[in-house]
C-alpha cells in the first residue's frame, strides 16, 4: 500500500471519530418531544440533554487534548472511541431521565476526545497538502452536523429514541479499525516528572460552567452574579497559570501572541452568527412562511451545501497562500450576507433567500478552515491538541450565546421582524469581525505568513 493512500485512510479513521460530536448533537433534536414523554417532563427539563452535552465538551475538549498532547493521542482516540462505545450501549436501557443524563455527559466526554487528539495526529502525520486535508475533515463534520436531524428523524420512526444511540456503533467500529491499523504508535509520551496541572484544569472548568450558566440564564433576564464570578476566577486562572512552569494552558504564549487570541474571538463571533441563523431561519420558514419542515430543510440545504463547496476550495488556497487572504473572504461574505439578511420580507422570493443563505454558508466554510489553519501557523506540533480543544470550547461558547439571541428575538412567535433583527445584529457582529481580522493583519499577519511560507518550504509544499 503506498503512502498516499496510507495517509487517506488515516484522515478516514480520525474524520468518523471527529463527526461523532456534531452527529450527536444534531441528532438528538427531533428526539425531544419522545423523551418528554417517555420520561413525563417538561421541555426545560430534557432540554438538559443538550445543555449538558455542551458543557461538558466546551470542558473536555482542551483538557483531553492536553492529555492526549502530553500522554499519546493515538491512546486518547481509541479510548474516546470506548467512552462512545459504551455510553451508546448504556443509554437505551436508561430507566431513569436522570441516568440518562450521566450517559449523555460520558457520550459527550468520548466524542470531545477525538477532535483535539485527532488534529494532532493529522497535524503531526500529514505533512504535504495539510490544509486540503483539513478541510476533508471539515468536510465530514459540516456533512454529519447537516444531516444529524435527518438521520434522527429517520430513526425515530425505525426504532425510537434508543436508536439514535445504537446509529454510533458501525462509525466507531469502522473508526476503531483503521485507526488500529493506520495511525502510527504514540512516541510523544513525556517522562520528564512533570505531571498534569489538575489545579489548573479545575479553575478552568469551573471558569467555563460559570461563563456558559451564566449565557444559559440570559433567556429568563441573566444571573449576572455567574458572569462576576467568572470575570473573577478568570484572573485568577490567569495570574496562577502564568507562575507555572508546565501550566494547563500557557497563557505566557498567549500574550506573546495576541493572534492566537484573536482567532479564538472571531470563531466565538463566527458561532454566534452561524447557529443564529441556521436555528432561528427554519423556525422562521416554518411559522411565518409556513412552508413544512421538507420544504425548510430544502431551503436550509443552501447553507450546508455551499459550506461544503467552500471548504476544499479554502484548503487549496491555503496551500498556496496561506490563511490569511481566506479569513478576508470569509469576513467580507459573512459581512455581506448578515447585512442582506435584513432585506428578507414576507414576500421575499425564496431564490434570493438561497443566495443569501449560500452566502453565509460560504463565509461559514471560509471562516472554519482558516481561522483552524491560522491557528496551526502559531502553535506547535506538540501543543496541537489543547490548542484544538479551546477552538472547540471557542465554538460552544458561541453556540449558547446563539440561542440566547434567538430566545430574545423569536420569543412566542417568529415574526419577520425577527428576522431583520437577527440580521441586523448579526450584521453588527460581522463588522465586529472585519475589526478582528484588521487587528490580526496589524499585530501578526506578516510575521504568521513568512512562518507559514517557512513551515510550507519545510515540508515540501
Amino acid at each position: 500500500m503506498n503512502a498516499g493512500t496510507r495517509r487517506n485512510l488515516l484522515v478516514l479513521a480520525v474524520g468518523l471519530g471527529m463527526m461523532l460530536n456534531p452527529l450527536n448533537t444534531s441528532m438528538i433534536s427531533l428526539a425531544i418531544a419522545r423523551f418528554q414523554e417517555q420520561f413525563a417532563l417538561t421541555f426545560a427539563d430534557v432540554s438538559w440533554l443538550i445543555s449538558t452535552y455542551y458543557l461538558v465538551s466546551a470542558i473536555a475538549q482542551p483538557v483531553l487534548g492536553k492529555i492526549g498532547d502530553r500522554y499519546g493521542r493515538k491512546r486518547v482516540f481509541m479510548g474516546g472511541l470506548a467512552l462512545v462505545a459504551v455510553s451508546s450501549l448504556l443509554a437505551p436501557t436508561s430507566p431513569t431521565f436522570s441516568l440518562l443524563l450521566v450517559y449523555r455527559a460520558v457520550q459527550a466526554l468520548g466524542t470531545s476526545a477525538l477532535f483535539p487528539s485527532g488534529m494532532g495526529i493529522v497535524r503531526q502525520e500529514v505533512t504535504e497538502r495539510q490544509a486540503l486535508y483539513m478541510s476533508r475533515l471539515s468536510v465530514i463534520m459540516s456533512v454529519s452536523a447537516a444531516v444529524g436531524p435527518s438521520i434522527g428523524g429517520f430513526l425515530l420512526r425505525a426504532g425510537d429514541w434508543p436508536a439514535i444511540f445504537t446509529i454510533n456503533f458501525p462509525v466507531i467500529l469502522v473508526s476503531f479499525a483503521l485507526a488500529w491499523k493506520f495511525i502510527p504508535p504514540d512516541t510523544e509520551t513525556r517522562s520528564d516528572g512533570e505531571g498534569i496541572d489538575v489545579r489548573g484544569i479545575l479553575q478552568f472548568s469551573l471558569l467555563i460552567v460559570l461563563l456558559l450558566l451564566f449565557l444559559l440564564s440570559l433567556r429568563s433576564g441573566g444571573d449576572w452574579w455567574k458572569l462576576a464570578a467568572a470575570a473573577a476566577l478568570g484572573v485568577w486562572f490567569y495570574r496562577f497559570e502564568s507562575r507555572l512552569p508546565k501550566p494547563f494552558i500557557d497563557v505566557r504564549f498567549l500574550r506573546r501572541h495576541p493572534s492566537v487570541c484573536l482567532i479564538y474571538a472571531q470563531f466565538i463571533l463566527v458561532n454566534v452568527v452561524s447557529y443564529s441563523v441556521m436555528f432561528g431561519l427554519p423556525s422562521y420558514l416554518q411559522h411565518a412562511r409556513h412552508l413544512d419542515p421538507q420544504q425548510a430543510g430544502l431551503v436550509m440545504m443552501a447553507i450546508a451545501g455551499s459550506n461544503l463547496l467552500a471548504a476544499p476550495l479554502a484548503g487549496r488556497w491555503i496551500d498556496r497562500s496561506g490563511p490569511h487572504p481566506v479569513i478576508w473572504i470569509a469576513a467580507a461574505a459573512t459581512l455581506l450576507g448578515t447585512v442582506l439578511m435584513m432585506t428578507i420580507g414576507a414576500e421575499t422570493a425564496y431564490a434570493w433567500m438561497i443566495f443569501v443563505l449560500a452566502l453565509l454558508g460560504f463565509g461559514n466554510g471560509f471562516h472554519n478552515l482558516g481561522l483552524q489553519m491560522a491557528l496551526y501557523v502559531w502553535v506547535p506540533k506538540t501543543e496541537t491538541g489543547i490548542a484544538s480543544g479551546l477552538f472547540m470550547t471557542s465554538r460552544f461558547v458561541g453556540t449558547i450565546f446563539s440561542s440566547t439571541l434567538l430566545a430574545d428575538f423569536f420569543a412566542g412567535k417568529v415574526p419577520t421582524a425577527g428576522i431583520v433583527r437577527l440580521g441586523a445584529v448579526s450584521a453588527g457582529i460581522a463588522v465586529v469581525l472585519v475589526g478582528l481580522v484588521l487587528l490580526m493583519s496589524k499585530t501578526g499577519a506578516k510575521a504568521a505568513h513568512a512562518k507559514w511560507k517557512a513551515d510550507a518550504k519545510g515540508n515540501g509544499v
